[in-house]
């Protein structure tokens, strides 16, 4: 591969002022990039409305990075999860969930995470690498191969995977420009979203820099509490949090998604829903309450029944739109907080 750049990474109009540099028409960026991001285009020569000249002259100068998956298990309720390994041998794993008459892919950012949220099983591989923009929108593009090759399978996209989405903000500011641009896969800004744990700079820079949806991992109501379970508080205050989420730039008729992971005798009880309430006034948000999937290892229950319509109620007659994220892909550690990617030699690439 030597030094050839990744073209993968390119956005559109990097790749377009590129071959303009190189003495090519406009068009043929728009040519290129279209290709790039066409299902089961794995080399240059696929591309078949090039020249040759230009097809030789983009294998001297640029890798063509692909994504493939190494491992796909399908839970019984739909929803598969996808093992890739990267060029560097490290793993990383994407969802693609079933939604009543679409899908949705959640997509990872890093290899591992440095956050160290107590609940999550993905905190436990620790931080290894980002991933980069192609690593990124890759997955996307292997999820649509997976369903068949059509673009119109895939709705929407959460950056919801392995990672701190805003740990690795270039990156991924990069790769929702390439999601986004109209010669590729031509997602809308309002079938993206962006999960974060709370970094406060990269949730400014995201709400002034792109239109996505923005999702907030809240998952405790007082900082005492939050700290325990997210050492991210330490560095960003829940109260600092809710005071950029005060003020965070939203378009009309969109609102910022609460999640709030529910954790028996943890963060479920009437109080806790009493003051997450009270701090959310006056913010236009959602809230989605994920009940905690038990994960070997980690000291936490799920919570009964009873504690989650309790915790609905109080929200909504407090007058927030509540909902409550049904589970899947638990018996295949696909669900919320569950992926780790480790792969046995001697696995079934499809389990």
């Amino acid at each position: 591969m030597g030094t050839r750049a990744d073209i993968r990474s390119f956005t559109g109009h990097e790749l377009k002022e590129y071959l303009i540099m190189k003495g090519h028409r406009p068009y043929r960026g728009e040519q290129v990039f279209r290709w790039l991001w066409t299902p089961y285009v794995h080399s240059f020569d696929a591309m078949s409305n090039l020249p040759k000249h230009l097809r030789e002259e983009l294998k001297q100068g640029f890798h063509l990075k692909c994504l493939e998956p190494i491992k796909v298990q399908v839970s019984k309720d739909g929803t598969r999860k996808i093992a890739s390994r990267l060029e560097d041998n490290a793993l990383i794993e994407t969802v693609i969930i079933p939604e009543e008459g679409h899908r949705t892919v959640c997509v990872s950012t890093q290899v591992g995470c440095a956050m160290g949220c107590r609940f999550c099983r993905t905190a436990r591989m620790g931080f290894i690498r980002d991933l980069t923009p192609s690593e990124i929108v890759l997955q996307v593009l292997m999820a649509i191969e997976e369903l068949g090759g059509k673009r119109q399978a895939i709705r929407n996209i959460v950056f919801m995977g392995m990672g701190e989405p805003l740990m690795n903000y270039e990156n991924l500011s990069k790769a929702l420009h390439i999601l986004q641009d109209t010669s590729g896969m031509d997602f809308s800004k309002r079938r993206i979203t962006v999960s974060t744990c709370g970094i406060i700079p990269g949730i400014e820079r995201l709400g002034q820099e792109h239109q996505v949806g923005l999702a907030i991992s809240l998952h405790a109501p007082s900082s005492e509490k939050r700290s325990m379970l997210m050492p991210v508080n330490r560095q960003f205050d829940l109260r600092d949090l809710i005071g950029v989420l005060r003020r965070y730039p939203l378009a009309k008729r969109r609102r910022i998604t609460i999640e709030y992971l529910v954790i028996r005798g943890v963060n479920d009880s009437p109080q806790d829903a009493l003051e997450l309430s009270r701090i959310l006034q006056g913010i236009r948000v959602k809230v989605n309450l994920i009940p905690f999937n038990e994960v070997e290892g980690i000291p936490f229950k799920a919570p009964g029944q009873e504690a989650i319509e309790s915790f609905c109620k109080i929200l909504a007659e407090k007058g927030y739109t509540v909902t409550v994220r049904k589970s899947k892909g638990a018996d295949i550690d696909a669900a919320c907080g569950q992926l780790y990617a480790k792969i046995k030699d001697n696995e079934s690439p499809r389990g």
